[in-house]
């Protein structure tokens, strides 16, 4: 996340710049302070942002790296008609009132000569500790100290302002806020963009985007969930209201001007003209363990179920296995994104047999990004982000094809299987040790 919003701001993330796995705590390159704020107003991930000032291994190393940090950098921000405070706050640990204000009277060797201000202060110095990340092996002293000027707090209130459990219209299948919002920043969503999702389902990923300014479509097979019927699945209610839709979603979060339109529509069946149409495409594809993965059939395919929509009109749907849903989706992202345009969506993953040969590719898409989030201790499902960085020609089509890389995927096909068999397994284990 940082990374593509550090791009989308006109930075540049250096490879030598040091992750630290094993800490909270990250140090980064960056060249303005008005790039930094434009980070901090994007990212749900990082907390806050300083201007360091100086850090070490101990309170010594600390100490020594303040005192050579330029003077005249410090010194517009500890003029005597200024205001300050200074905030402690260590991870992994609790300390008392009285070892917070020893550490801050450590500090009198820096030329402070405004006035404290508890309160409303001009400028808020931090003292960070690191005490690790095991809350069962604290250590009596932080692996790593930093002292630095706050800048800007993220926007991790989004979270909270954004909850599901607070949206007017939701499905089994809706995204938690945290994370749609994550791929909006994947995807460097930005005002005046077009953002399609074309598995919408109620819409949770068009909220994020359309958050940040960005015209938002999309389009799902269902139209019952298209048009706000049905079945509720909220617990305890029965049946959707007559005003639970995505537009409603929009609306209550006042953003219903970015709202193009959503369509019921076959995602294997693009109703797009040609172009390049979509500045990012912004997805979860079903993996068929809650919402079954559905396309239009032939009354000639094998016919998985017949029902009747709303509209009377005769619905066949045969399987769609998810090795042709990524197929389908990065064919249709090569076609229709804009240059530089990206494609985020989530990969479910066996974990057993994972290996990154499985990850789907094509010659217009650059991989950008995989990351994890753990769903069992056999699966998991990786968030991709992929950017278009070759203009799609009818050669490109099916391309896929040919490299001999196919048929690794068609493992995704069995996920639901996969999935279903831990849970099974464990029910059994459970039944087993019971009758112990």
């Amino acid at each position: 996340e940082i990374t593509s919003l550090l791009s989308l701001c006109g930075g540049q993330f250096s490879s030598e710049q040091e992750i630290r796995v094993n800490s909270p705590f990250w140090i980064l390159n960056i060249p303005s302070e008005e790039m930094a704020r434009g980070l901090m107003k994007r990212t749900v991930c990082a907390k806050s942002i300083f201007e360091l000032w100086g850090h070490g291994r101990s309170a010594g190393e600390l100490y020594a790296s303040l005192k050579n940090f330029p003077i005249d950098k410090m010194l517009p921000y500890l003029q005597s008609d200024s205001t300050y405070k200074i905030h402690i706050h260590t991870f992994n640990k609790t300390l008392t009132q009285a070892q917070k204000i020893k550490k801050i009277d450590a500090l009198e060797f820096l030329p402070f000569k405004g006035k404290v201000n508890l309160k409303n202060p001009e400028h808020i110095f931090w003292i960070l500790e690191d005490y690790g990340m095991n809350p069962n092996d604290v250590p009596e002293e932080p692996f790593h100290l930093y002292f630095g000027r706050w800048i800007a707090d993220g926007q991790r209130e989004l979270i909270e302002s954004y909850s599901v459990k607070k949206r007017h219209f939701i499905g089994n299948t809706s995204m938690d806020a945290c994370l749609s919002f994550i791929m909006a920043n994947h995807g460097r969503v930005k005002p005046n963009d077009v953002v399609y999702d074309p598995f919408v389902g109620t819409g949770g990923l068009l909220i994020s985007s359309a958050h940040f300014g960005a015209y938002v479509c999309g389009t799902d097979i269902d139209y019952n969930t298209i048009h706000g019927l049905g079945k509720a699945s909220r617990k305890n209610q029965k049946w959707r209201g007559p005003d639970e839709n995505i537009r409603a979603n929009l609306r209550q979060y006042d953003l219903e001007k970015y709202y193009l339109d959503a369509l019921v529509s076959d995602s294997s069946r693009p109703i797009w003209r040609k172009g390049m149409l979509f500045d990012a495409i912004i997805t979860d594809p079903p993996y068929g363990i809650r919402e079954a993965p559905r396309r239009m059939g032939s009354q000639k395919e094998t016919v998985k179920s017949v029902e009747r929509s709303t509209e009377n009109q005769l619905l066949v749907s045969s399987n769609y296995h998810l090795s042709d849903i990524f197929f389908d989706l990065l064919k249709f992202a090569a076609e229709y994104l804009v240059m530089e345009g990206r494609l985020v969506y989530w990969l479910p993953i066996y974990r057993p047999e994972y290996t990154e040969e499985i990850i789907p590719r094509h010659p217009c898409l650059k991989l950008i990004s995989n990351c994890e989030q753990m769903l069992s201790s056999h699966t998991s499902r990786r968030l991709i982000t992929m950017e278009k960085v070759k203009e799609f020609k009818d050669q490109d089509e099916n391309s896929y094809l040919l490299d001999g890389q196919y048929m690794p995927y068609r493992g995704h096909n069995s996920f639901r299987e996969k999935y279903f068999s831990g849970v099974t397994k464990r029910i059994a284990k459970e039944e087993k040790d019971n009758q112990k």
